[in-house]
């Protein structure tokens, strides 16, 4: 059977909790070799598992792909896809898919498996809500101890902002050139074609069925910041 691998990553959070890259890469690897898997492609989302898998830019191409070669997507776990019960039901319709540390599990068993996942994450939000409640409460009412948790818990929370923010520029930064990437032959071509001018640019890359990484249709300042992140030039 032909599949498709399709791993994600934090933007923020790279390799925590056992699910870095290399991580899944070895789920599948195991996987595809006991269960006679050919892996034909492999796509890598670096975004927010809140995010709808169609919306993420690799998965949405994995997905073309399942659907145009016929194959099965398969994930290292779960909530590699997604954390929200709803994103798991909509993939269901959409394309067959398979988790390699439960590859026998059908369509079925991963629907109950990602409802029971989230209703977890709920119970262990209220928990940890409560604590804190507890806990300011406690500070509030001169508990030193209380009071110094406190104040570690929103100056590493200060620290992790600081570097979640900078790693999801450097994210973006990557995300952007990858896809101007991909669209070096398609300007390269629009300019052979005869394309001397941004608006020019534009609908030529809209003519032949190009759009922006967003989605959208391409614009004169859409088109001069791809030639920028190419280093591209008119002649």
């Amino acid at each position: 059977m032909q599949v498709v691998a399709y791993y994600r990553v934090s933007t923020a959070r790279q390799g925590q909790s056992g699910l870095g890259l290399g991580a899944q890469k070895e789920y599948i690897r195991l996987a595809a070799a006991q269960n006679g898997w050919q892996v034909i492609a492999e796509f890598e989302d670096q975004d927010s598992g809140a995010v709808a898998p169609e919306r993420r830019y690799a998965c949405k191409a994995a997905l073309g792909l399942c659907r145009e070669k016929r194959a099965m997507l398969v994930v290292a776990k779960l909530d590699r896809l997604s954390r929200d019960v709803e994103h798991i039901a909509g993939l269901l319709k959409l394309v067959d898919f398979k988790v390699a540390t439960m590859p026998n599990a059908d369509k079925f068993q991963l629907h109950l498996y990602a409802a029971l996942a989230e209703q977890e994450r709920e119970f262990i939000s209220k928990r940890t809500s409560d604590a804190l409640a507890s806990l300011k409460a406690r500070a509030a009412s001169g508990d030193s101890v209380a009071a110094a948790k406190i104040d570690r818990r929103t100056a590493g929370r200060l620290e992790a902002h600081r570097k979640g923010n900078a790693a999801a520029v450097r994210a973006a930064q990557s995300k952007a050139d990858a896809y101007a990437e991909t669209m070096r032959s398609a300007l390269k071509a629009a300019l052979y074609d005869g394309a001397r001018t941004l608006q020019g640019l534009a609908d030529w890359l809209n003519a032949n069925g190009h759009c922006t990484r967003r989605g959208s249709e391409f614009t004169p300042t859409a088109a001069s910041r791809l030639m920028a992140r190419l280093n591209i030039h008119f002649q």
